[in-house]
């Protein structure tokens, strides 16, 4: 059971494993794109490919789903970022319960955006973890864990690869293990549990009376999506790269200012300045900074998010 990208890479795994996929388990296709044309998740995607049976419910609680999951006769049931909850209905269907791959340390950063936090808290370590699945968010025993170090570099989009290919490698680990009943789940410490919530649109949208250092970590966070940004002459300005830039800060809070050092250019913030690497302006394609200063004369010296269209 899983959904996007991440659960892509758990699937691969076990597709390549000696264990056999009776069925793979995803969210319904949704609209996408400017034409909202119906779009499969990734999951689906990789499942018709080696033509494992797919079922998209919208629920997990309807008695007609649980009965025809039964029929598959499952004796483990694999979630990765499947993004429903599983009733206890599904929880006790099989023999040897339900593992999930989750992309955090728990019991830190439990829910649905784990990489995301980790980035917007600052931190230089996560990781992946094993856990059998209770009726709780994320609050299930864990079988495994393996730590997975954060770079300067990395987003939302390249920690949540790493955490994939981690999640896979400790996962093909671990199921030989718990199937011969040689681990014995240990339970989570509720004392250190935190809770990642939901990231939405409207987190992106940037403050400029905010740290540069927030800033960093908020567009290392928010890429790719939903990618943060800001306002130029009435239209919204994605900012995409950023980097983190220790001189003091001297103008208004907002303003462009031309650097002597890469990347050229950089917004005075509340405490430092957050140096501009790649930007897309509302309508255009993403380039780099330097690119965008040649083509917008008047972009060195004003205030941005002012003027929101």
């Amino acid at each position: 059971m899983g959904t996007p990208q991440f659960a892509v890479t758990i699937l691969e795994s076990l597709v390549r494993s000696p264990y056999h996929v009776t069925a793979a388990y995803t969210q319904p296709d949704k609209p996408s794109g400017r034409k909202q044309r119906l779009t499969p998740a990734p999951v689906k995607e990789l499942a018709v490919k080696h033509q494992i049976p797919i079922v998209q419910p919208r629920t997990l609680k309807s008695a007609e789903v649980i009965r025809e999951l039964a029929s598959f006769k499952p004796e483990l049931i694999i979630v990765a970022a499947f993004g429903q909850i599983l009733p206890a209905e599904v929880l006790s269907l099989p023999k040897s319960g339900c593992l999930n791959v989750h992309p955090s340390l728990l019991p830190r950063h439990r829910g649905p955006s784990p990489a995301a936090h980790a980035l917007l808290c600052g931190e230089s370590l996560t990781g992946v973890t094993i856990m059998r699945m209770d009726e709780g968010l994320d609050t299930g025993p864990i079988l495994a864990q393996q730590e997975v170090g954060i770079s300067s570099m990395d987003t939302t989009g390249s920690l949540t690869a790493k955490l994939a290919h981690a999640g896979a490698e400790l996962l093909m680990e671990t199921l030989p293990q718990w199937l011969g009943g040689e681990l014995e789940p240990k339970p989570q410490d509720e004392t250190q549990a935190t809770y990642s919530r939901l990231i939405t649109n409207e987190d992106a949208e940037i403050g400029w009376h905010l740290p540069a250092v927030e800033l960093w970590q908020r567009v290392r966070a928010f890429n790719p999506w939903p990618s943060c940004y800001t306002w130029w002459q009435g239209k919204r300005l994605k900012i995409h790269k950023a980097a983190l830039l220790s001189k003091p800060a001297k103008g208004r809070m907002g303003q462009v200012i031309a650097l002597r050092e890469p990347p050229g250019i950089g917004v005075v913030t509340g405490e430092g300045i957050l140096g501009l690497c790649e930007v897309q302006l509302e309508g255009k394609r993403a380039m780099p900074v330097a690119d965008f200063v040649r083509g917008q004369s008047n972009f060195v010296g004003s205030i941005l998010g002012l003027g929101r269209g």
